[in-house]
C-alpha cells in the first residue's frame, strides 16, 4: 500500500506541467500562447493585459486561465514561468522582477534597450537559476537551422563574409516605437537585433573586433538619438575570426515589396543563404552555393513563428534551469550599442 501510494505520488509529480502566466496578449502574445499550448508541455494559468479586449481574446485560447491586471498579480499566483510581450522599455524590469520571484522568463525582443539592461536580466537569471529565453524566432526557421549545421560542419571552409538584410515596408504601428526612451532605438532595435543574433548564433558566437554604423531618419543622417529613432541603418561588424558582417535594415523603405529579408554566409569553399520569398514575412527558402551553382536546402511552408516559445516551454517542463548561453544575449546587445554609438 505504501509503495503504491508513493508510486502514485511520483506519477502525479512527473505529469505536473508548468503553470504559466502571460503578460501582454496582443497578436504576438496570443500567437506564442497558441504555440506553447500546442506542445502540451505547459498550462496557461493566468493572463494580464492593459486591454480588456486583448485579454478576452486570449482567454478564448485558455478558458481556465485567471484574468488579472498586473505582473505582480501574475507572480502572486505562484506560477512557474511568465511570457512577456509588452513594450520594450518594460522588458528588463519586468523580467528581473519575475526572476527574483523564482519564475522562468520568455521575453519578446529586445530583452533590454542597452547592454546594461540585458546584462542585469542575465545576472538575475543566473542568481535565480531560472531558464531565460528571448523570442529570437528566426533562429527557429528550418532554413537557418540547416545553415547553422552546414557552417558548423566546416564544409564551407573559412567564413569570411556575411551579408544581412531586413527591410520592412510598413514600420511599427504603435507610437512608443518612435520614442527612443521607450523603444531604445528604431529599426536597428526592432529588426537589426534579429540580424546580429543570426550572425553571432550561426558562427558560434565569435568575438567582436570592431563595429561601425550609420543611422538615417527620413532620408537624412540621424542627428539626435535621444529624440529621434532611425528608419534606415547600415553597419559593419568585424569579427575576431577575420570575417566581416555587413547589415542593413529599415522601416518604410521604397523596396517594391512588403519585406526584404536575407542572411547570406560566404566561405572559402562555398556559401549558404536564407531569403524570403516574394516579399513574404513568413516564407523562406534556404540555398547552398558553389561558384555559379546552387542547391535548394529548404522551401516553404514552415511554421516557425512560435517555435522559440514552444522550445522554452518544453525545456521548462523538462526541468531546465539557467542556461549559460543566455550570455550571448549580452554580446548581441553590445553590438547594437556600438551601432548606436553608445
Amino acid at each position: 500500500m505504501v509503495q503504491q501510494a508513493l508510486f502514485e505520488e511520483q506519477s502525479a509529480t512527473s505529469l505536473a506541467r508548468p503553470r504559466l502566466g502571460f503578460l501582454g496578449v496582443g497578436w504576438i502574445g496570443r500567437h506564442r500562447m497558441q504555440a506553447i499550448l500546442g506542445t502540451g508541455a505547459a498550462d496557461v494559468a493566468v493572463i494580464a493585459d492593459a486591454s480588456p479586449e486583448m485579454a478576452s481574446e486570449a482567454s478564448k485560447l485558455a478558458p481556465d486561465a485567471k484574468l488579472v491586471s498586473t505582473l505582480d498579480d501574475i507572480l502572486d499566483l505562484g506560477i512557474d514561468g511568465v511570457v512577456i510581450a509588452t513594450p520594450s522599455a518594460m522588458h528588463a524590469e519586468q523580467s528581473i522582477r519575475a526572476l527574483e520571484r523564482g519564475v522562468a522568463v520568455f521575453c519578446q525582443k529586445p530583452l533590454g534597450r542597452t547592454t546594461a539592461e540585458v546584462q542585469a536580466v542575465v545576472d538575475a537569471a543566473r542568481r535565480a537559476d531560472r531558464l531565460l529565453c528571448v523570442d529570437l524566432s528566426y533562429r527557429y526557421t528550418e532554413g537557418m537551422r540547416r545553415i547553422r549545421e552546414i557552417i558548423g560542419s566546416g564544409e564551407l571552409g573559412h567564413i569570411y563574409a556575411v551579408d544581412l538584410v531586413f527591410h520592412n515596408a510598413y514600420g511599427p504601428d504603435k507610437p512608443w516605437f518612435y520614442d527612443p526612451a521607450l523603444s531604445g532605438g528604431g529599426c536597428v532595435m526592432d529588426l537589426g537585433v534579429h540580424l546580429v543574433d543570426l550572425a553571432l548564433w550561426s558562427l558560434n558566437n565569435p568575438g567582436i573586433a570592431s563595429v561601425t554604423g550609420k543611422l538615417f531618419a527620413g532620408g537624412a543622417p540621424l542627428k539626435d538619438t535621444a529624440t529621434q529613432v532611425e528608419d534606415y541603418a547600415v553597419a559593419t561588424v568585424e569579427l575576431e575570426t577575420g570575417a566581416v558582417v555587413q547589415l542593413a535594415c529599415s522601416w518604410r523603405l521604397q523596396a517594391g515589396r512588403e519585406a526584404v529579408i536575407s542572411a547570406t554566409f560566404y566561405g572559402t569553399q562555398g556559401g549558404v543563404s536564407l531569403h524570403n520569398v516574394n516579399g513574404s514575412f513568413y516564407d523562406f527558402t534556404a540555398e547552398r552555393y558553389w561558384g555559379t551553382s546552387s542547391e535548394i536546402l529548404t522551401t516553404p511552408p514552415d511554421e516557425w513563428g512560435g517555435r522559440a516559445a514552444a522550445d522554452w516551454a518544453s525545456r521548462l517542463a523538462a526541468g531546465e534551469r539557467f542556461d549559460p548561453a543566455a550570455e550571448q544575449l549580452v554580446d548581441a546587445a553590445r553590438v547594437l550599442d556600438r551601432i548606436y554609438g553608445r
